[in-house]
Formats: C-alpha cells, structure tokens, sequence
C-alpha cells in the first residue's frame, strides 16, 4: 500500500491486524512522511528503536489494540532514553530519566512512537513556538501558527503525517491546535485518562486528549489511552472519577437522537474582566454554520449565557503562575543554561511573589467555577461555542519571544480562546470540530462541550457535524 497515510487509523488498523500491511512498512512509511514534514511538526525521531518494536509487533510479541499503528508522542511526555526537550533551549538535546505515565499506556496498546511533537516551551501557550525549534504552522499555510500547545500533534495529523496523536490540555491545548489545522481535538472529563488526570497540578487542569480527523479515530485513541481493571471497566486516579462510559468503545459511534437540547454561549466571556475579548465574524460564521446543521439534525437550540463568576480570571493566572513558579529549580544539563522565554520567565517571576493564601483562595474559586458551570449546562445535552474567537495567528503573533512582554502575551492569548480554560476548571469533556471553511487553506471551528463523563455524545455530535458541513476534517492538510 503507497498511501497508507490517506487511510483512516481505523481502516489503517484493520489493514494491519489482516496483515495486509506489516507493522515494519507502517513505521517506514510514516517515518518517511515524517522526514518530509514542512510544517515543522516533528522535532525529534527514534527510526531505530521505532523499527524495531514494529518488527516485535509483527512478530506477535506486542499486541494491543493500537498494535502496529504509527504515532508519536507529545515533547512534554518522556520516554526514558528518548529526547525530551519540553520545548526549552535549557534542554536542548536532553534524554529522559524516565517514562511517564501516560507513554507508558500508549505503548502497552502496541503502538508505534516515532518520535515527538513539537510544544512550545513547557506547553505554556495556546499557539507552537519556540526559542529552541522556531514555529510549528498549519499545513498548506507556512504564514499561520498551528496553535497550541500540542500543535506538532495537530498539524502532523492534518498533514497526514501521523494517523492520530495524542496531546495535552490544561486551557485548551488539545482543542485550539486542531481548530487552527481543521481536525477533530477531543478533551476527555477530569481523570477520564488516568495515566494524566490533572492531579498533580494546581487547580486539576492538565488531561490527556486526542488528535484525529474523523470522530471514529479520536474514539479509538481515546479507548487505547484509558487505563482499565481486570473486569475491563476503565479506572481513574481522580478523586472524583467521571461517570462509567455508556458503551464498549468511545468509537462506537452513532446517530444524534432528534430533540437533542443545545446551549449556545452568548454575551460576555469569562475573560472580560481583565481584557475584552470580541467574537470574530470568522468565528460567528463557525458557530452559525454549527447551529444550522444541528438544527437541521433535529436538535432544540437555545442561548444560554454564562454565569456571573467575577474573579475567575485572576485566579486562572494565579494558578497558572503557581504552577511555572516550580520551574525555577529545575536543572539543566547545560554548564551556561540560556535563559528562559521571556513569557516563562514573567509566569516564574509572578509566581515566585504569590502570596499562599492567594493561591489557596484560587483553589476554591476553582471549585466554585466548577459548580457553577455544571449547574449552569446542566440542562442541556451539550453546549456549544466557537473554539478560538479569532482566526489562526500569524507567525509572529504574539510577539517576541525573547524580549515580549508576559503579560500583553497572556492577555493576547486570552483573545484568541476565550471558551476554552474554563472548560478544563469545570473538568467536563469537550471536542472541537472544524465547520467552515474561511479562506485558502483556512478553516474554523466550534466547540461541543458535554455532560460529565459523556465523551461519547460529544464524538456523536463531532461525527454528525463533520458531515453536515462537508467533512472538512477529512480533507485538512495538503493530503499529499
């Protein structure tokens, strides 16, 4: 097979299971996309070690459900003995010590890491940029960022150089990427991914998520990523574990029941209190195209407008700062370490001055933000807004990495995806799905945020979407 790259994972899988296809010429075909990637994707390769576990899995000596199928892992997750750089130039060329939890999963599933995607500096950022490996952009368009922070994993699976890949999102570092590369990104509820359940960060934000471009893809690397017992049943190190799944397989993927209750966000979002964050019209030209297809699906659509939750952006940042505040003593293998990024050196220095009964205070607006977004869509079965409110960024937005300023930077970013953060502090599953096509090579997106625990009707409404608005997902990237 010359295209393996144009199948789906799911197709791809089936190919390789039938043994149509040998794990070995999977890895060497995508290693030789990666190899060709023009959107600066991919910042490190394994073809070595990649070829030979692939030569294992055809073997018969790895199995899983991912068994054989070609991915890569996310440049903050390390794997022991592969370049992790957590996108820093203080450590550029540096090896892992060890294997987090979440590689660790990926790989009892028999897939095939090739390598990393790219992050900006400790994926502090919702766009791909870094001091150390330049800017990751949208296939096909070399002047726009590919947003982030998992924006190596979103523009290498819109440009077909990975089937799916996994990512992370603590503010809407899943969902940002995949609107600016017009795929499928899919953020799972607080501990639905146990191997990365937000735990152990302040305020519970970081979950594992899903890269794809179909909404069957996202629901099979979404099944593969969640840790389960002995009686098959997931498992979760949260302390609140979402509600059980109420299928087999997230993948499962079936038609919306008409009469479905949707919330539409409207009026001001939580980030107007600290800088005015406008609605595009490229983005409103998302969320009508989103509107007209699930009305014509059957659904009840509806405004609903957030509730009043003054403060919340205050304490978002000051979580944000308390969290980088403990980078400051980690080490570098470099004698003469250069500096931070000029926004992680202002996030450590605003962290480092915080005062403990701030950040305390914070915690609990979490939790009180958490309730009254639950409660708030809670009447709906799921609720809908654009992903980003601005258009992809252009490279040099938003400004100088070295020398820019830390907090026009936040703020900046705050404008570009308002929506998105306060779905990680809520914990509640959301995906977003491409719906509109705004200029040449351009896309747009919405938002699909779910009920707890019900990851799978967000990927319903994701598939259904994606069809009503002519499958742009399907045919993001250049698809060569």
């Amino acid at each position: 097979m010359s295209h393996l790259h144009e199948l789906s994972a799911a197709a791809l899988l089936s190919a390789l299971k039938n043994r149509e296809v040998s794990a070995v010429d999977a890895a060497r075909h995508f290693l030789q996309r990666c190899e060709g990637d023009q959107t600066n994707a991919i910042v490190s390769l394994e073809p070595e070690r990649a070829l030979e576990r692939a030569a294992q899995v055809d073997a018969g000596n790895f199995t899983g459900p991912l068994a054989g199928l070609p991915t890569a892992d996310k440049d903050l997750h390390q794997r022991r003995g592969w370049v992790a750089t957590f996108g820093t130039r203080r450590f550029r060329g540096l090896r892992a010590e060890r294997t987090d939890a979440l590689t660790t999963q990926l790989d009892s599933t028999g897939a095939l890491s090739l390598g990393a995607t790219a992050s900006p500096e400790f994926g502090f950022t919702n766009y791909t940029r870094s001091l150390l490996h330049g800017t990751t952009t949208v296939p096909g368009r070399p002047d726009l960022n590919a947003g982030g922070s998992s924006g190596g994993a979103a523009a290498a699976v819109a440009s077909r150089i990975l089937p799916v890949a996994p990512g992370s999102d603590a503010g809407g570092s899943v969902r940002i990427p995949a609107a600016a590369c017009g795929i499928i990104g899919l953020k799972p509820s607080r501990g639905r991914i146990a191997a990365m359940d937000g735990q152990d960060a302040l305020g519970g934000l970081p979950t594992a998520g899903v890269l794809a471009r179909s909404a069957e893809d996202a629901g099979i690397l979404l099944d593969a990523l969640i840790t389960r017992g002995a009686d098959g049943a997931p498992t979760s190190g949260a302390a609140t574990a979402p509600p059980p799944p109420q299928r087999r397989s997230f993948a499962d993927i079936r038609d919306l029941a008409p009469g479905l209750r949707v919330g539409v966000i409207a009026g001001p979002t939580l980030w107007d209190e600290v800088v005015d964050c406008p609605t595009s019209a490229e983005a409103a030209q998302a969320q009508d195209a989103a509107i007209a297809a699930l009305t014509g699906l059957g659904a009840e659509v509806e405004e609903v407008r957030l509730p009043s939750l003054p403060g919340y952006a205050q304490a978002f940042m000051t979580l944000w700062m308390a969290n980088a505040a403990q980078l400051r003593s980690l080490p570098s293998p470099m004698e003469e370490p250069p500096p931070f990024e000029a926004l992680t050196r202002w996030l450590i220095e605003q962290g480092r001055s915080l005062d403990p009964g701030d950040v305390a205070a914070s915690v609990g607006r979490f939790a009180e933000v958490e309730r009254a977004l639950i409660r708030t869509f809670a009447p709906y079965d799921l609720v809908l807004s654009p992903t980003t409110a601005l258009p992809p960024r252009p490279n040099d937005w938003p400004g100088d990495l070295e020398t820019g300023d830390g907090l026009a930077n936040f703020h900046a970013q705050c404008q570009y995806s308002p929506h998105t953060s306060m779905i990680n502090v809520a914990g509640l599953p959301a995906v977003s799905v491409p719906t509109v096509r705004v200029g040449d090579g351009v896309s747009m997106s919405v938002q699909l945020i779910g009920r707890p625990g019900r990851e799978d009707l967000c990927l319903d409404a994701a598939q259904a979407l994606s069809a009503a608005t002519g499958n742009i997902a399907l045919s993001a990237g250049d698809g060569s």
